[in-house]
């Protein structure tokens, strides 16, 4: 009898935290499942996507290009600058927003209008599990995001432990790394941004990493001085092209010379169910 109890409460959890976490989240409708969403960034469109919620996806942001299906969904707007008639003549009873580049102001007008909302407030690579969790406990599809949640906690696991491995073998020393975001006017990522977590994650140095943005500008000067061993260029239409010039001018670093420059996908772009293959792209390159 106590057995049956226990495999009771266990199926019944995932019921008891959605509920749970609808109620105290500010600004979230306590229905379990809205049938009417709209996501106001990507990330958050790949989320409901991958947990099986795409058929109650109403509208979706001007910048929501993956998976093929989310660019067929009504546009409302970009993520700073959504349309407050294209989502209020949608009806939606929920919005979802990302905490990096949605503005407060506009989920506060969403509100006032009585239009339930919830704003995704991960940031981390780390953080990203419990976030789709918590995406899943209010659409009410929990057990969909927690095997999702599980399976990215996983490979975050075996990626920090081939990390130490590594780190062990190297004794400590760090290779020195630069991921270009835009080769003109050079744009790199730096702190805060996610390509940065994933370098944190790998255990290599990231060149920009001090810099005070997560997206600075960078100097050829700089470059030069600090010497990357490894060098990384995010895909994009005709990327390859215009950062040959770049390369050429680069010539003298150990990036460079050893031919370790490698072009890799925009997976590390945004935070979502893509992003753990990123971070497992950079250490396969890595390990070369």
């Amino acid at each position: 009898m106590k057995t049956s109890k226990n495999i009771l409460w266990f199926r019944c959890l995932p019921v008891l935290v959605a509920v749970l976490i609808a109620r105290i989240l500010p600004g979230v409708a306590c229905a379990a499942s809205p049938e009417r969403i709209v996501s106001l960034a990507p990330n958050i469109t790949e989320i409901l996507f991958a947990i099986g919620v795409q058929d109650r996806v109403v509208g979706v942001s001007s910048f929501c290009d993956y998976p093929e299906a989310a660019t067929q969904k009504p546009r409302v707007g970009g993520m700073s600058n959504p349309s407050l008639e294209a989502v209020v003549a949608l009806r939606p009873d929920l919005a979802i927003f990302s905490i990096d580049g949605n503005p407060k102001a506009f989920e506060e007008r969403l509100r006032s209008l009585k239009i339930p909302t919830f704003t995704l407030r991960a940031k981390r690579i780390k953080e990203l599990p419990e976030g789709i969790r918590q995406v899943g406990a209010v659409v009410g599809a929990f057990s969909q995001a927690e095997k999702l949640s599980m399976e990215l906690e996983q490979k975050i696991a075996a990626l920090e432990q081939r990390q130490r491995a590594t780190a062990r073998q190297l004794q400590g020393a760090k290779s020195k790394v630069l991921f270009i975001i835009w080769p003109d006017p050079l744009i790199v990522a730096g702190p805060g941004s996610i390509a940065d977590d994933a370098l944190q994650m790998l255990g290599v140095e990231n060149i920009a990493g001090t810099t005070r943005s997560p997206y600075p500008k960078y100097s050829i000067e700089e470059i030069l001085r600090r010497a990357p061993d490894v060098i990384f260029i995010g895909k994009g239409n005709g990327m390859d092209r215009v950062s040959e010039g770049l390369i050429r001018r680069l010539g003298s670093v150990p990036a460079v010379r050893m031919r370790r420059v490698f072009y890799v996908s925009d997976h590390l772009y945004r935070l979502g169910p893509r992003t753990i293959q990123g971070v497992e792209e950079l250490a396969g390159y890595l390990a070369q």
